[in-house]
């Protein structure tokens, strides 16, 4: 039975994959492996346009679902199946120019005659092991790449939010790729290290908890794995930002940003470093704009900040920033849960060493600190373990290449918060961020390995 995290009601019902279902699955995508990178560039470019053309068609359906299941305010909802249209209408596109290198070799006079045509193969079936913040659009992240470079893919869905994976396999399944191409498995968490040590999936892709991320990649080293872990995105705001609409534009994205989803994002806003010069004023109407969120029903198209996947992530979050006042931080706003919903909080002057500044609070929590000068800022935004994006709010182009040139972080979005995400663009982290890369052409290169044909004898 799959519940509501707002209000816990039944919101659908499937049943977990027996052992005999598993094998099945994963010897379906095997069977079909051969048979998948054989398919041609506009049979599988078709299908990926004809996937993003069901998804729009069926958005508001799919919208609800993820509303349902996650709790995500159907506003965030409504955009996640619009970047899903997006991601399958991209693989479209990169699919029909997925069209390999000739490179001559007669630049020796030994390789006289010949060229070389070098083309991408994928590597294997894919296992997909996606979380439960984005159920449609990080699930859409590892499909739609796969099935773009023929790869057959076995999904494991999170356990809490299975329905919008499903739903997504029926609308594959009407297209005209052969049956094993996308298969989806719901299995306990603790029974995916068997899928993890299967030789015959030879890829794995998992986007989640370092402490998993890293024992899946511990548990197979020989096996190529993608690991997106999280992080605790920075946001520094310089000492040039300092007009009127400088800092409106910078506190209202930061507020939405470190609460959308509940702060279940692994790039939402966490810490903000504000040069002692706005620093006052940003403070003042961060505080404002996240005092005008609305919380509730995630089902209002006017609420912003929903519930937190379940009761206990929202009292873990609790702890944390009790933890943080306990310690000496002050408490601006927000600070108090109702069963699984927890007030968008901000906090300020809170320890280096306290949860909500060092670890990945994954909660509407914002952590402010006043810093003097950009040397301080991004050697803060660079103590941490982590290193996904990061946000800098400057006009300075010195600035935003020197920020570019040394934060420790997958992506610097300048003029925006870390929150910010192209589907096309590629994604991922550095340190305990992960490895790898997701956008849709940076991910088909990372499932597939060169094979190269030399041609001998000819007349170049």
């Amino acid at each position: 039975m799959v519940r509501s995290p707002y209000d816990g009601r039944a919101v659908g019902t499937t049943s977990y994959a027996t052992p005999e279902q598993v094998e099945r699955a994963v010897r379906a995508a095997v069977d079909v492996a051969a048979e998948a990178a054989a398919l041609p560039v506009h049979a599988r470019a078709d299908a990926l346009a004809r996937i993003s053309a069901g998804i729009a068609a069926r958005a508001d359906g799919l919208a609800a679902t993820i509303t349902a299941e996650s709790g995500k305010p159907l506003v965030w909802a409504r955009a996640e199946v619009g970047r899903a249209v997006s991601v399958f209408r991209w693989a479209a596109e990169e699919t029909r120019t997925w069209s390999g290198e000739v490179m001559r070799l007669d630049t020796e006079p030994a390789a006289e005659g010949r060229i070389a045509y070098v083309r991408r193969v994928p590597k294997g079936p894919v296992l997909a092991i996606s979380p439960f913040n984005f159920p449609l659009n990080l699930v859409a992240h590892k499909v739609a790449p796969a099935l773009a470079v023929g790869a057959p893919v076995l999904l494991k869905p999170a356990p809490k939010t299975p329905l919008s994976a499903l739903l997504l396999a029926e609308i594959v399944a009407e297209t005209d790729l052969p049956a094993g191409m996308l298969g989806v498995v719901l299995v306990e968490n603790d029974r995916a290290a068997g899928l993890v040590a299967d030789p015959r999936l030879p890829v794995v892709s998992f986007t989640g908890s370092g402490p998993v991320g890293h024992a899946i990649q511990d548990a197979v080293p020989r096996k190529h794995v993608v690991l997106e872990l999280g992080g605790n995105a920075a946001a520094v705001v310089c000492a040039d930002y300092v007009g009127e609409r400088d800092l409106d534009w910078a506190a209202t994205r930061i507020a939405a940003f470190g609460t959308y989803q509940a702060g279940q994002s692994c790039i939402s806003v966490q810490r903000v470093y504000a040069d002692t010069t706005v620093y006052d004023d940003l403070r003042d109407r961060v505080v404002k704009a996240v005092g005008a969120l609305r919380t509730g029903d995630p089902a209002d198209p006017a609420t912003h900040v929903g519930p937190m996947i379940d009761e206990a992530a929202a009292r873990r979050v609790e702890s944390w920033v009790q933890e943080a006042v306990a310690a000496g931080a002050r408490l601006l706003a927000g600070g108090s849960r109702e069963g699984a919903t927890y007030a968008p909080t901000v906090l300020e002057a809170v320890p280096a060493d306290a949860k909500v500044m060092c670890e990945e609070v994954f909660g509407p929590v914002l952590a402010l600190q006043r810093v003097s000068g950009t040397d301080e800022a991004f050697g803060l935004v660079n103590a941490s373990r982590y290193g996904l994006q990061a946000g800098v709010f400057t006009h300075d182009l010195r600035t935003a290449f020197r920020a570019h040139r040394e934060l420790e972080v997958g992506g610097v979005v300048v003029g925006d918060v870390p929150s910010y995400r192209a589907d096309q663009m590629p994604y991922g982290g550095a340190k305990d961020s992960g490895v790898g890369r997701e956008g849709v052409r940076y991910t088909m290169a990372d499932l597939t390995y060169e094979r190269v044909m030399v041609l001998t004898g000819l007349d170049l």
